[in-house]
């Protein structure tokens, strides 16, 4: 454990670089190899309009990143936050802990107050947008929603009293599962089923992708199935029968257009079918 430690607490940027660029490398060539649903889509082209947003959501990242290392030594040196309430001396117990809360309110807490507060809502609405769903969605998020995601994982970092390791852990994670679950491959469905009993699997998120309530409202989760579970915001549906989309903005000059994907949080607010 206290190789981990080391390592993610010295972790090089360059090595950050190289698990999101070697984690959409891995699943887009498993993609082109079992892809769950054969698109009539130019990968590349698609790819570079997501790849925009990638951009710029490790720029917000790394603009605000010295709050997040500024809230890790807080925490750490006044003692603030679940490891040191409850004790947990134990090193692999703030890992498990530690991920597993981090998780909890820097992705599926985030994901779920999205869904629920309309201004946020326009953020996170061209996220769903994507009618072609693979392993660069992951990172599709307007720079707006990149700042509200941010000030959740700052407060993840305080709930958790997260030292900059943990947190360097579970972004790491963060990352590497956001590209798994959206990948568009396709996984034997028994074996789908069985890890997403523990973490979030590629079929288990892309129901969140189908465009239409109440399915949009479900599966929030991004490293572990057990929030949703827990929360009553699970849903199955045959992958068949999926569709990808936002019902709102199914049209291709909207949902494939640059200008008009940064603008929709700013345009006339549109009511979901129900």
């Amino acid at each position: 454990m206290n190789e981990i430690i080391n390592y993610f607490e010295n972790i090089p940027s360059s090595h950050r670089s190289a698990i999101l660029i070697g984690g959409i490398t891995v699943f887009w060539f498993i993609e082109n190899g079992i892809p769950l649903f054969k698109f009539q889509y130019k990968k590349w082209q698609h790819a570079l309009l997501n790849f925009f947003f990638t951009a710029t959501t490790i720029l917000v990242n790394f603009s605000l990143a010295f709050l997040l290392y500024k809230s890790s030594v807080w925490a750490t040196t006044n003692q603030f936050g679940l490891i040191y309430w409850l004790h947990l001396d134990n090193l692999w117990l703030q890992a498990i802990i530690g991920l597993l809360i981090m998780d909890l309110i820097g992705a599926y807490l985030a994901h779920w107050v999205q869904h629920r507060i309309k201004p946020l809502w326009r953020f996170h609405l061209i996220h769903h947008t994507d009618t072609w769903v693979d392993t660069t969605t992951a990172n599709r998020h307007h720079p707006g929603e990149s700042v509200i995601r941010f000030s959740f994982t700052v407060l993840a970092i305080f709930t958790v009293g997260a030292p900059i390791w943990l947190f360097f852990l579970y972004q790491s994670l963060s990352v590497f599962f956001s590209q798994f679950n959206h990948a568009n491959m396709k996984m034997p469905k028994l074996l789908d089923q069985y890890i997403g009993y523990l973490i979030v699997s590629p079929d288990m998120h892309k129901i969140h992708h189908h465009y239409k309530l109440p399915y949009t409202d479900s599966n929030y989760g991004n490293i572990f199935s057990i929030w949703d579970r827990l929360f009553g915001t699970f849903k199955v549906m045959n992958r068949e029968e999926i569709l990808y989309g936002i019902d709102t903005h199914m049209k291709m000059e909207e949902n494939n257009n640059l200008k008009n994907l940064l603008s929709i949080p700013f345009q006339k607010y549109r009511n979901p079918e129900h």
